[in-house]
């Protein structure tokens, strides 16, 4: 039995069917299972909308992905600041810029996969209705 979201934010966040939020929008659940990564399903099992309304309709989500990793690089040098404040870890955006990078670095790689996901579902929810 598929649980359904409520709000735009649940069924972004859980994935889910645009419409109904019951169904999932890819054909595989787990971000970090490489087979079929961005693969959307071409209907929800749960209403028959489609997830596919047009050629293309997914480039659009490049810049929503775009958006999310710009915020996590900002997220970062934030939490790398709030570190030093601490007193925790030495940082400066000037004196120790491979830090920042090697942790951005880091996070972008690991991360990708889950922001990819995320980026087409909030693509999807923002224009399927």
């Amino acid at each position: 039995m598929a649980t359904e979201a409520k709000t735009a934010l649940g069924k972004v966040v859980k994935m889910k069917c645009p419409h109904c939020g019951k169904g999932h929008l890819f054909a595989n659940e787990n971000a970090f299972s490489f087979s079929k990564l961005g693969q959307v399903k071409s209907e929800c099992t749960e209403c028959g909308t489609s997830f596919n309304p047009e050629p293309g309709f997914y480039f659009g989500a490049a810049y929503v992905s775009w958006g999310l990793t710009v915020a996590m690089w900002v997220a970062i040098l934030v939490a790398l600041k709030t570190l030093n404040a601490l007193g925790v870890l030495e940082f400066g955006f000037l004196t120790h810029p491979k830090t920042f990078l090697i942790t951005g670095i880091v996070f972008t790689v690991l991360l990708f996969p889950v922001l990819f996901k995320l980026s087409r579902s909030i693509w999807a929810t923002s224009f399927i209705k």
